[in-house]
């Protein structure tokens, strides 16, 4: 056991020289500062808040900022009917979801985008457990406002869209910020 817990820890510090002396010969690459798994976790659970993005009848990506939980894998949002962002998703599941933790618990600059497929719901099931869930995460604090927000949502024209991640992309701004520090670092002590 100890052999593989030093050849892993030998492995990660070769990934990470690997990433210091890429940083060094091309900054404009960032894909090496990504969002680890557990903190994604942490920050699609402590926020509410994301960007949905979808193409209109002209190919044209549009987004809106919109509220969700997530649960089970999935993205969950609501949206009446009639919106243009649910005929375009009946057009074309291909959408997109943004989610930065500006104004999440977590410190700034992390960041994940999911490419998925949305798949729209108007069952009662469906509508039973997501109405309170995102009347808990908007309005947990005050039960009143919870419940009253819950009643609110179960209008006749509202659906529910469920979007199912397919391609993720994610950033962590720390990753970088500490990369550049030690290659400020090194390069003024090599001077």
């Amino acid at each position: 056991m100890s052999d593989v817990k030093s050849h892993d820890a030998e492995s990660h510090d070769a990934q990470r020289h690997d990433a210091q002396r890429h940083d060094l010969q091309n900054y404009e690459d960032v894909t090496v500062y990504g969002l680890d798994d557990d903190v994604e976790e942490e920050l699609l659970l402590a926020h509410n808040e994301c960007t949905f993005i979808w193409s209109n009848k002209e190919g044209w990506p549009v987004g809106v900022i919109m509220s969700y939980v997530w649960r089970n894998g999935s993205f969950w949002l609501t949206a009446s009917s009639q919106r243009a962002r649910i005929a375009a998703v009946r057009r074309d599941p291909r959408v997109c979801i943004v989610v930065t933790s500006t104004g999440s618990p977590l410190p700034r600059n992390k960041t994940v985008t999911w490419k998925g497929t949305c798949v729209l719901h108007d069952s009662a099931e469906v509508k039973a457990w997501f109405y309170p869930a995102l009347a808990e995460a908007l309005r947990g604090d005050d039960p009143v406002q919870r419940d009253a927000f819950a009643e609110f949502l179960d209008s006749p024209r509202r659906v529910i869209l469920e979007v199912q991640p397919e391609q993720r992309i994610g950033y962590d701004g720390a990753k970088m910020g500490k990369a550049t520090a030690e290659w400020i670092a090194n390069r003024n002590a090599t001077r």
